[in-house]
Parts: C-alpha cells; sequence; structure tokens
C-alpha cells in the first residue's frame, strides 16, 4: 500500500485530468488506470471562460481522491492564494505545490517553492512539492514540513523519461523514509517502470495519457508498467556486470567423449 500523509492508497499510479479528448475519455482513462488519485488545476480551469464548475463536477464524480494543484502560479504569493481557493472549491488539506520558474522548461522556482510550502504547511496544508531532484531543495521542503516529495525526471510535458537516473537514485538513497512520487517528463509506460525500479513510491503523469491515440488504454499501460517496476525494485534486481556470467556452471557440467 501506498501511504500519502495519512491516507492509505492500493494504486501507485497518479492521473491529470486536463487536455483529454472529451470528458467521456477521460472518465474511461481514470478508470482503466486504476488510480486513486487525479490532479486538478484549478486556475487552468477557471480562466478563459471556461466551464470550470461543470469540469470540477465531472471531476468529483470519478470516485477518487482529487489532488488540487497551483499550476500556472509564477510566485509564492499566487500559489498561496490559489491553494486557498481550492481548498474551499474542493474541501481538502491536500495541494500539489507548482510555482514556476521559467516559461520554456516549465522548471520550477525552488526558492519561492520553498516558500510558499512553509507558508502552506503552517496554515494546515499537506503539501505535495513539484521539485527538481536537488537533495539540498528537497532538505529545505522537509524542514519546512512537507512529508512528501516530488522531484521531476524531465520537463512537463516533454515525454523525455529520466534524463538524470543518477539524480533520482542519489534522492531516494538520500530520503529512504520520504513518500517520493515522480513528477512530469514521463512518455512512455518504459519510462514509469524505469523510476519505480529505482525505488521510487509512485508516478504522476497527465500529457503521456491525455494526448496518446487511446488514452484509455495507454492510462492502462502505465498502470501495469508502474506495477511491474515496483515489484522488480522489491523482488531484487540483478546489478549490470562488466563481464559475461554463464547461466550454466562448468562445474559439474558432464563431459562427453
Amino acid at each position: 500500500m501506498l501511504k500519502l500523509y495519512d491516507t492509505e492508497l492500493s494504486s501507485r499510479l497518479l492521473l491529470g485530468t486536463a487536455r483529454y479528448p472529451s470528458p467521456a475519455v477521460l472518465s474511461e482513462a481514470v478508470k482503466r488506470s486504476g488510480t486513486g488519485i487525479v490532479t486538478v488545476s484549478l486556475r487552468r480551469e477557471t480562466s478563459g471562460g471556461k466551464t470550470g464548475g461543470a469540469f470540477f463536477e465531472l471531476v468529483r464524480e470519478l470516485g477518487v481522491r482529487i489532488l488540487p494543484n497551483t499550476a500556472g502560479c509564477h510566485s509564492a504569493s499566487e500559489a498561496v492564494l490559489t491553494a486557498k481557493m481550492a481548498r474551499e472549491v474542493f474541501g481538502t488539506k491536500w495541494i500539489k505545490l507548482e510555482v514556476i520558474g521559467h516559461h520554456d522548461s516549465l522548471q520550477p522556482d525552488v526558492f519561492e517553492l520553498v516558500q510558499a510550502a512553509r507558508i502552506l504547511t503552517d496554515e494546515g496544508f499537506e503539501v505535495f512539492p513539484y521539485t527538481t531532484d536537488d537533495l539540498i531543495v528537497g532538505e529545505k521542503l522537509l524542514a519546512a514540513g512537507c512529508r512528501v516529495l516530488m522531484p521531476w525526471c524531465a520537463p512537463i510535458g516533454s515525454a523525455a523519461g529520466p534524463r538524470n537516473p543518477s539524480a533520482l537514485t542519489a534522492m531516494r538513497a538520500a530520503f529512504p523514509d520520504v513518500p517520493l512520487i515522480v513528477d512530469a517528463g514521463l512518455g512512455r509506460p518504459s519510462h514509469a517502470a524505469t523510476v519505480m525500479e529505482l525505488g521510487y513510491d509512485a508516478v504522476l503523469l497527465n500529457t503521456a495519457v491525455a494526448m496518446a491515440g487511446d488514452p484509455p488504454a495507454m492510462a492502462e499501460a502505465f498502470a501495469k508498467a508502474t506495477d511491474a517496476g515496483r515489484l522488480a525494485y522489491l523482488a531484487g534486481m540483478l546489478e549490470a556486470r562488466d563481464m559475461a556470467v554463464p547461466s550454466t556452471p562448468v562445474i559439474g557440467k558432464a563431459v562427453f567423449s
């Protein structure tokens, strides 16, 4: 079981709700993924004249836990205000905290992120911070009161997969008792399996499923890959070797003359 704050979940896949071709496709993708958590952007769905209320009602009807996020925020003050609005709309203390610092890469502004995390945890929020794979930033977020870390493996929506497995491995080793969720940059089910094999607790993705030719089928594929990677990690995988090692031992082998 995956435990995030005081909530236990059977699925280790978290799914975003943006950019699906229709509400029916979104609903089927969530169902086939088996996820227990979906993320929702308050700012994106209520901006530009969108029918945010209807969308939020649809998300509530999915029957899974909602993790509102602060996507689109570029400062701590913006993120804090958005988080408070999300708490009112969805009635939850959970918030996925995003504070973007770079328009092209959508890399987090880690300085504003830590500041916002400290304010929100002091006000009773349970914060899921979208961050980089930097260990110092991770330490500061934990000191600010976060009990979960969500490092990226590549820029949001890039589908590039884990660009720096060594950094992700180091983060897992540095925070062995902290739930770690890879968030952003996963493009293929094999990417999800790879980071789960590193010992990560879960993955969060959106674009790779929503923009697939068949989103429900891709959601199911990611769910199976996530489970496979977790099982492989728990089973104990062989480390890579420089030399060949025969699977059939030479000693005791029958000799024919």
